[in-house]
């Protein structure tokens, strides 16, 4: 099956994740996530893509990232990608691949889902079991966020400078948010967007990214047009003939 091109706007942000290989642990130590780290900071300022969110973890990553081009994203996992490959070939003498496969990505609806997503993204190390709160975990954009750390990596989007109306009202609305459970209706379906590159947003966002790229954004329903009103009123029409 051919793969589905990949939804590109620029000014839109995205949900960005790249695997291990087969689960491959792709960051041993602490000298791999500072590889990595600053690796994605350079490519970030070299492409123009502005980061909002992130995690690094063991095995993968995550990205909620605005481009300003629409060639952003692509340069800057391809040269991370390379980058950091060429980093793990040389300090374990390895070779083969190490990523598995091409990246996957959804465009995401900033007002409704942007800072749904950095929840989602921040809470990984939670949901793996190693740490108890996002807080506890060194190696994702949490302490910008919720904290006010300094990290080099991260630009906050225009949803969350509108949190308050300055940065401590900022952190403290963002980080009461993380006292609610995430949905898992939400969380199955932000996996669902990025693993099958489709758009998370709601009817009006889907149709607005319709109009500007001229493609289908969701999953046609089951059955095709089976379920719309036309094929329901002409199969009622139908059996009451055969009647």
């Amino acid at each position: 099956m051919a793969r589905l091109p990949r939804f590109i706007l620029p000014g839109y942000p995205q949900h960005v994740i790249q695997r291990g290989n087969n689960g491959l642990t792709i960051l041993h130590d602490e000298d791999d996530f500072w590889v990595l780290w600053s690796t994605l900071r350079d490519a970030a300022e070299r492409f123009q893509c502005a980061i909002h969110a992130y995690v690094l973890m063991p095995t993968h990553f995550h990205l909620l990232l605005t481009p300003e081009s629409g060639e952003g994203i692509g340069k800057l996992m391809q040269y991370t990608g390379r980058y950091y490959v060429q980093h793990a070939n040389q300090r374990y003498g390895r070779t083969g691949t190490l990523w598995d496969g091409r990246y996957r990505a959804t465009l995401v609806s900033p007002h409704q889902f942007l800072l749904p997503v950095c929840r989602y993204i921040e809470l990984n190390p939670v949901r793996a079991g190693v740490v108890d709160s996002p807080s506890g975990y060194e190696w994702s954009s949490h302490a910008a966020n919720a904290l006010g750390a300094e990290d080099e990596l991260v630009r906050p989007h225009a949803v969350y400078l509108a949190l308050g109306d300055n940065d401590s009202a900022r952190r403290a609305a963002y980080a009461d948010a993380f006292s609610t459970p995430m949905e898992p209706a939400f969380v199955q379906r932000l996996r669902d967007a990025t693993n099958k590159a489709w758009v998370l947003g709601d009817d009006a966002f889907c149709r607005e990214v319709e109009s500007k790229l001229n493609r289908r954004t969701r999953p046609q329903p089951r059955g095709g047009d089976r379920r719309s009103a036309a094929f329901r009123r002409a199969l009622a029409e139908r059996r009451a003939a055969d009647a």
